[in-house]
């Protein structure tokens, strides 16, 4: 039987006709150069001499801001590869707060720095292999030359945390303000539990008019004026030590008749219903004035009957609160938030030291200050226009989250690339003792770190050859562990000296995050794009005939008109 021709093997179809399927070493060439891309959008962001962005949605509204993870979450990247870039942006804005625009810019310089090696033949796993080796390196490194900072002494602990503060706001749109601002963060995050420094107890409140000046840190909390009913005038709007008494109670006639059905033969009847549901809530207030509290807040609605019943007592009242205002007005003034008005016990109503309805540009606030036992604060932040504001509020939350992480980890080192160049010198100088191809991938760590201070060179107007040469004279030749890129000078300069401070563990979560991200990328072959997903997930076609009838509104089952 050797003349007999092969059996021919069938054909299999696996995927569905359409589907668009890229593999091998130009897919991943392609992933590559979309995470160049993204890059390349948020790169002049970065440094004391960064540009802002505005980006205007599908709505309209626009949005200016330099913050690298707020920009990349607005610009809607659709490429799958390229998305692994917002996600390590996130990553670090909600880990670090700071740092998300050097992330992104890094974790793309490490793909371009091995692109050649990719295009050579380079199996992708020695390259893994090589990046691992220098994220392992590089966080050694840093954990060695970072500053410990000793806490036992308050004023100086609180320099290092101003300092820190101020770093982080030298990038943002209100630089020209950072001393005050600084201390106004610095005293905000202080003011908290320190065991958890849980930043959400720090309320932000915004309004419109004035200067940034006039911004405002109420070592307490401050809330917009509620919704108010008939006789809310009449309430007194400032006390000395009050009691107050939070409260989940619907304080309305109304909420006597919820869910209720009832059968009446005679008026009388209705009478004594109606009789009974004014006794149920005049019972509830007799409860709460029995209290003592001065100062009652409700996350549900208090009518204009309880408005006017507190206000003939003397006695301020507020429904409507959210629960994240009533939360931080709890961990200020002690107490509970009660749902019932019977069996109140005194340790469950709080104190403070003074309360007043106030007036703040065009919203009146009511203020809660002098608390016994305040674990919150509140920032009133004015500007001009909305956008600059939500700008100064996404500012201030960077330096929040700097100010806590430096708390937390007392171990800073200096900015303005001075870090990224040490560590590059470090592995470059590590890279020449090992034999083998992790050589070359190490030595493309070390030169892609340099893209921090080329960029914050290159946003700032200054040539970047020749600074980074001189930082490169100044770490390699000199050992000068802390000279980096000097802005105000145009130079190289000792930012350690210049009090140009950052918590390490920026510095090693956004290397971290950065190679984590890049071999993530590196390990996709294959991309399997199926353009008929969306159609499955709306359901099968609607027959024609059936389309029409329902278009027509005379299928079955509809009423002819």
């Amino acid at each position: 039987m050797q003349g007999r021709l092969p059996q021919m093997q069938p054909t299999v179809v696996l995927l569905r006709e359409g589907t668009d399927t890229s593999q091998g070493t130009p897919q991943l060439l392609s992933n590559i150069s979309a995470c160049l891309a993204v890059a390349q959008t948020v790169a002049t962001t970065l440094g004391p001499r960064g540009m802002d962005k505005l980006i205007v949605d599908e709505r309209g509204q626009a949005t200016i801001s330099n913050d690298g993870a707020t920009i990349l979450k607005l610009l809607d990247v659709v490429h799958p590869a390229a998305r692994t870039l917002v996600d390590i942006a996130r990553a670090q804005d909600a880990e670090v707060g700071d740092g998300t625009t050097s992330v992104t810019l890094l974790a793309a310089e490490i793909l371009k720095e091995v692109r050649p090696y990719i295009e050579e033949g380079v199996g992708v796993h020695v390259i893994i292999k090589g990046l691992r080796m220098a994220r392992d390196l590089a966080i050694k490194k840093i954990k060695e030359i970072a500053v410990t900072v000793d806490k036992s002494d308050p004023q100086k602990f609180r320099e290092l945390l101003l300092q820190c503060a101020s770093t982080s706001m030298s990038s943002k749109l209100i630089h020209s303000q950072t001393p005050f601002f600084a201390s106004m963060v610095v005293d905000a995050v202080l003011s908290l539990d320190q065991d958890d420094l849980d930043e959400s107890l720090i309320g932000v409140k915004k309004v419109p008019g004035g200067g940034m000046q006039d911004s405002l840190l109420i070592k307490g909390v401050a809330f917009k004026k509620t919704f108010s009913y008939a006789g809310f005038e009449q309430q007194p709007k400032s006390f000395k030590d009050p009691k107050v008494l939070c409260l989940n109670v619907e304080l309305e006639l109304k909420a006597e008749k919820d869910n209720a059905e009832i059968r009446v033969n005679e008026v009388s009847e209705y009478q004594a219903i109606v009789d009974a549901e004014w006794q149920i809530i005049y019972r509830k207030l007799e409860a709460i004035v029995a209290t003592g509290a001065k100062v009652v807040l409700s996350k549900l609605p208090i009518g204009d009957l309880a408005t006017q019943y507190f206000a003939d007592r003397d006695i301020f009242c507020a429904g409507r609160v959210t629960s994240d205002d009533l939360k931080r007005v709890v961990q200020a003034v002690g107490g509970s938030i009660q749902s019932t008005t019977s069996d109140i016990e005194p340790h469950h109503i709080g104190t403070c030291g003074k309360f007043e309805e106030k007036q703040i540009g065009g919203e009146r606030f009511n203020l809660f200050e002098d608390c016994p036992q305040a674990k919150t604060c509140t920032l009133i932040l004015r500007g001009g226009a909305e956008q600059f504001i939500a700008e100064v509020e996404r500012s201030l939350h960077d330096s929040i989250m700097i100010v806590k992480r430096a708390i937390q980890n007392n171990h800073v080192v200096a900015g303005g690339g001075a870090c990224e160049m040490e560590i590059s010198t470090y592995l470059r100088n590590y890279s020449r003792t090992i034999v083998g191809k992790q050589q070359f991938i190490v030595g493309a760590v070390a030169k892609a770190l340099e893209v921090i201070p080329r960029q914050i060179c290159d946003n700032a107007g200054l040539d970047a050859t020749d600074v980074l040469n001189k930082l490169r004279m100044r770490h390699d030749a000199m050992g000068d562990t802390w000279a980096g890129v000097d802005v105000e000078s145009e130079g190289v300069q000792d930012n350690m000296k210049r009090f140009v401070w950052e918590p390490s563990l920026v510095k090693t979560n956004a290397l971290s995050s950065a190679v984590d991200a890049a071999c993530l990328i590196l390990s996709v072959d294959e991309t399997v794009r199926n353009p008929q997903s969306e159609a499955q997930e709306a359901g099968p076609p609607m027959p024609r005939g059936a389309a029409q009838r329902a278009l027509r509104g005379r299928g079955r089952g509809m009423p002819r008109r």
